[in-house]
């Protein structure tokens, strides 16, 4: 078994929320705080150190309808486009039932449950293993107490409903905070180390 981390990125609202109660695509209390200097700086943060990117099938498809132009725009934030690059240049694993070939180049699709594929994960190679924003993703692993760090972006409005990250049974765990930076606009951009 390998040092590898488990990562987990994710903006939530101050009451928890990763999206409004209109649905996914109910964003309005996040997007303003996401391109933010603080964000931006984070997002390089979550990806300096990963090798792979572990994706469920609805992100992986909505990342292939965005990421790859912003790889190629000169004109992008640096900080953009550095993650673009990362992320079509890099291993992309994505869980899916459903898929039955790969969205991407260097990308393959797996059928079977998230703990299983991430210690598959951990027990080869090196560098973190980065799950951006795959909400169904994150939630399993924290259900196994597999997530290692966690890269917050706290945006200060409350949503008033949609779904929490952080559902009640969760395992009880302790976290450190390792970064917090707070942006112009009262973003929190904050790192969390499990403590084993």
């Amino acid at each position: 078994m390998t040092e590898r981390r488990v990562t987990a990125n994710l903006a939530l609202t101050l009451d928890g929320r990763y999206h409004g109660p209109e649905g996914p695509g109910d964003m309005s209390a996040i997007i303003p705080y996401v391109t933010t200097e603080t964000a931006r700086n984070q997002m390089t943060r979550i990806w300096e150190n990963a090798t792979t990117a572990l994706l469920g099938r609805r992100n992986a498809e909505g990342f292939l309808g965005f990421w790859p132009t912003v790889a190629a725009d000169e004109n992008a934030d640096p900080r953009d486009r550095g993650y673009a690059k990362w992320l079509v240049d890099t291993e992309k694993v994505v869980l899916s039932s459903t898929l039955t070939e790969s969205p991407w180049e260097r990308t393959r699709v797996v059928n079977a449950p998230t703990a299983e594929v991430v210690t598959s994960l951990k027990a080869e190679g090196e560098g973190d293993i980065l799950v951006n924003s795959s909400v169904s993703v994150i939630k399993a692993l924290l259900a196994e107490d597999l997530i290692d760090r966690l890269y917050l972006i706290i945006c200060p409005e409350i949503a008033g409903g949609g779904p929490r990250l952080f559902d009640d049974g969760l395992p009880g765990t302790k976290w450190t905070v390792a970064h917090q930076e707070t942006g112009n606009l009262g973003e929190v951009a904050l790192v969390y180390d499990r403590v084993r």
